[in-house]
């Protein structure tokens, strides 16, 4: 009788553990699986903000005046129209201010067929009404009295169509297209920097385009 009790004693326990062991493994089938987390977005890098590029104020570079005897001022803010002028006298283009001279006198400016279509200053206007200032490089001519004055100084050379005075200069006895003296024309500083090869070479290269 006691063997038969030990006997189910023994059995009840083995089916309590294996009612255990059927739970627990019942509960690790149903646990949910851990959310996978997605990957964070690669995030590409920011493209450069394009350099700005500074655009130049616009300048002068190159103008030329004629003061013949007739007292008007003759003004050119092109090669092409200013040896015209002086191989024949007269541009076919011009726009006329009169009184509007340093002096009272008549300005005659030579002007292109551009300038007529688009209803706007020439060069030559914009320089002499002091709209454009002069570049580093800035070359020019005034042709009076049978000289060329050269000047590489906007400057300078508004200074001696209105007063017709050359405190610094070199001077080229003859040595003009046509026998004419040529007046390089200088101001305190540039004198000490002795003569201006860039600018008789620029008088040459011009008259040998045209």
């Amino acid at each position: 009788m006691k063997q038969k009790m030990h006997m189910t004693a023994l059995l009840s326990s083995a089916a309590v553990m294996l009612a255990l062991s059927g739970c627990a493994t019942d509960v690790q089938k149903a646990a949910p699986a851990a959310p996978v987390q997605a990957a964070a977005p690669v995030v590409a890098p920011a493209a450069p903000a394009a350099a700005v590029t500074a655009v130049p104020a616009p300048t002068a570079s190159e103008f030329f005046i004629v003061l013949p005897e007739s007292g008007r001022i003759h003004v050119f803010g092109d090669a092409k129209n200013y040896l015209n002028y002086l191989a024949h006298g007269e541009v076919a283009l011009t726009r006329t201010q009169i009184g509007a001279g340093p002096k009272g006198q008549t300005i005659v400016y030579g002007i292109t067929g551009d300038d007529v279509k688009k209803n706007t200053a020439s060069l030559g206007e914009q320089i002499y009404q002091d709209k454009l200032p002069g570049a580093e490089d800035f070359y020019g001519e005034v042709f009076k009295s049978g000289r060329y004055y050269v000047f590489g100084d906007l400057k300078d050379m508004k200074a001696f169509a209105a007063f017709a005075e050359v405190p610094y200069s070199y001077t080229d006895i003859g040595a003009g297209p046509k026998g004419e003296t040529l007046v390089w024309v200088m101001n305190k500083d540039s004198y000490k920097k002795g003569r201006p090869l860039a600018t008789i070479e620029r008088f040459k290269q011009i008259r040998s385009a045209k």
